[in-house]
């Protein structure tokens, strides 16, 4: 049997890149299934969501395998699946989902009812999502193969490419949700609560759906400037406590038609200190009346990390007199990528969009991922792509 590595969770700021087991086509129950695929990985990406779970902010168990953003080669499959080959390259949306549920059947994918025992909605990697195998590692067991898996059509193309279509296993498809939800569209005025990735990803949906303005804030300086160098218009939230104050310095009044948080549960205020609700306060008072807030950024129900006894239990101190009387939307949730990762994945084979130049996607070697980890957490303007099997080096 061929060996396999992966990165580890081994507690708060602490990941190492261990010998791991080889994946085995069962479920994490130890049900066995023919129904998976083996990928071999070709590549992973580090994302704000795992930083969560390293940071210690989530109940995440030690000995968790981390990673939830995939793309592979198929090495084996089993005999229930029907239209995908070995030798396939395929993007694997960060949801896992049965294809045969209520919820899946309505493409709402991030709560599929079959895949975690817990709650609603299974992912790799992560914690509370059914305790699959994550796929920052050298090979990974991905079920429902034929329902979750998109072969991409020429892999000379993908290859050429796929620096870009590393992003669709989630935060492209992230970013989009969030702009969707929001109600983005032709000459809107948009609001991008973070400058990370998937603020990035975000600011560059909303391009995709035509927007007039796209602006991004955070206090981050690094990932400001880049904000402006690929295009967007940075807000720099140091200079002033009102958000509407700094909207107005660029299109003339305090407002947008669409907002959305990409930043979540660990938003910081002036001073960078912890204030869990201040994205989503501040994005109900600069939100044009019956408009809406896409909410792509994750929020917890256990916070073991917080300051306070209410942020411990995934409460939040949050303004909603003040979004009722607005008559705002809320979207929340995980993104159903499914419902979205074809329609990007043409854009990006297509060049329509350079999503991993607006991330700056970097890539790294699999035994450089606690290092990454560490200077992702620092708030570095890049996307840590790992490169577990050496496919990125003979792809570039």
């Amino acid at each position: 049997m061929a060996s396999n590595r992966g990165v580890v969770y081994l507690g708060p700021h602490k990941v190492e890149v261990q010998n791991i087991d080889y994946p085995k086509f069962e479920t994490p129950q130890g049900k066995k299934i023919e129904h998976g695929v083996i990928l071999k990985i070709v590549s992973t990406n580090i994302c704000g969501s795992d930083q969560h779970m390293v940071r210690g902010r989530t109940t995440a168990p030690k000995g968790i395998v981390l990673g939830h953003e995939i793309t592979g080669e198929i090495v084996e499959k089993g005999k229930d699946v029907e239209f995908l080959d070995i030798g396939d390259w395929v993007t694997v949306p960060f949801n896992i989902a049965c294809g045969r549920c209520r919820s899946c059947r309505e493409r709402n994918t991030g709560v599929c009812l079959n895949v975690n025992d817990k709650q609603p909605g299974g992912a790799y990697g992560y914690v509370d999502m059914g305790g699959w195998v994550g796929g920052q590692a050298e090979y990974v067991l991905v079920p429902y193969a034929d329902f979750n898996l998109i072969k991409f059509p020429d892999k000379d193309r993908a290859k050429e490419k796929i620096l870009d279509l590393t992003m669709l296993s989630d935060i492209f498809p992230t970013g989009f949700h969030g702009a969707v939800t929001a109600g983005v569209g032709v000459g809107s005025v948009v609001y991008i609560a973070g400058a990370g990735p998937v603020g990035l990803a975000a600011a560059a949906s909303a391009q995709l759906l035509g927007a007039a303005v796209i602006m991004v804030g955070d206090y981050n300086q690094d990932r400001l400037a880049h904000v402006k160098k690929v295009g967007f218009e940075p807000v720099d939230l140091n200079k002033s406590d009102k958000l509407g104050d700094l909207i107005a310095q660029i299109v003339g009044i305090p407002e947008v038609d669409a907002a959305v948080d990409a930043v979540g549960f660990e938003a910081s205020g002036h001073g960078n200190e912890p204030k869990p609700a201040g994205v989503l306060n501040s994005l109900m008072e600069v939100t044009h009346v019956a408009g809406s807030i896409g909410i792509p950024g994750l929020y917890v129900v256990a916070d073991p990390g917080a300051q306070d006894e209410d942020s411990k239990k995934g409460m939040l101190k949050m303004s909603f007199g003040q979004g009722w009387a607005r008559s705002l939307g809320f979207h929340t949730g995980q993104a159903p990528v499914l419902r979205y990762n074809r329609q990007l994945m043409q854009a990006i084979l297509y060049d329509k969009i350079a999503i991993g130049k607006i991330v700056n996607a970097t890539i790294i070697k699999l035994d450089d991922a606690p290092q990454g980890y560490k200077d992702f957490d620092s708030g570095v303007a890049k996307k840590f792509v790992l490169d577990p099997n050496g496919y990125l080096g003979k792809a570039a």
